[in-house]
């Protein structure tokens, strides 16, 4: 009876998907689009697929290009580097297998098997899959994303939480700051520049973080000062309730509660400052 062998060629269970991705140099430089041919094996991901093509980085025309670029690191959908828009749907590259994304009984080419790559359109282009994501990590800079410690050394045992309320806090800090749920909101629209970011609405994730700093012992010491920002400019009220954030969100992180808790907490902040005139 015949073995198999452990290091048999598996060429035989490949199949090609058509790749077009768009390219772009540098900022400010036009887009353009390049079709590659992959062979792909089943339980392939978009990651592998562009690691092939960066090794072989010929067109379907057979010309010669560049490598494409994307960010990616984890590979394990935990550092939310890689989102990028995948065939229109905004997405991890990593945990994007293939055979999900373009099922094998799809032909090849044009109008078939053709799995399109393109960058987050909410923040500036770096290079090809590659955008700069500096404006969500100023707007977690602004609503004050951490637990305040005073100096470096121990401070022993920090308040105790309920079963409960740690579970609550637990899945909102799953979020990865991927960005899934700004590219998908409405409200959330491109700002490439600086001075914009600080008015302009800072979204789904941002807010949050916010609520999940306001719950913890500790990080409320801030709190009134992330209401301040939620309840200004660019903040919860410019929230449109689309709702496209918690159908996009990969941790299924459920945004929509955050932000009706971000409200109410919003306020309750206002009427306290009223009413004590501060």
């Amino acid at each position: 009876m015949p073995t198999a062998t452990p290091n048999a060629p598996t060429s035989s269970r490949s199949r090609t998907v058509r790749f077009a991705i768009v390219r772009c140099d540098g900022p400010g430089k036009p887009e353009r689009t390049e079709l590659f041919d992959v062979p792909v094996e089943p339980g392939a991901n978009i990651i592998s697929c562009l690691q092939w093509i960066a090794a072989n980085p010929v067109t379907i025309e057979g010309v010669r290009t560049t490598p494409p670029t994307w960010d990616s690191g984890c590979l394990e959908e935990v550092c939310g580097s890689c989102t990028m828009n995948i065939n229109g749907r905004v997405r991890q590259a990593c945990s994007a297998l293939i055979d999900a994304v373009s099922p094998s009984t799809t032909p090849p080419g044009p109008g078939g098997a053709t799995i399109t790559l393109e960058p987050m359109r909410k923040f500036p282009v770096v290079r090809d899959l590659c955008v700069d994501r500096a404006r969500f990590f100023r707007n977690l800079e602004r609503i004050k994303a951490w637990v305040p410690v005073d100096g470096t050394y121990s401070l022993g045992a920090g308040p105790t939480e309920s079963p409960d309320h740690q579970a609550t806090r637990y899945a909102l800090s799953t979020c990865m700051t991927c960005g899934c749920c700004l590219e998908a909101c409405p409200q959330f629209l491109r700002e490439d520049k600086p001075e914009a970011w600080d008015t302009s609405f800072v979204g789904a994730a941002v807010i949050s973080q916010a609520v999940l700093f306001n719950d913890h012992p500790t990080g409320a010491t801030l709190k009134p000062q992330r209401l301040d920002v939620l309840s200004g400019p660019g903040g919860v009220n410019d929230c449109g309730n689309s709702q496209n954030c918690v159908k996009v969100c990969p941790k299924e992180i459920p945004l929509t509660e955050s932000i009706g808790a971000a409200g109410r907490q919003v306020t309750v902040h206002a009427v306290k400052k009223f009413f004590s005139g501060r």
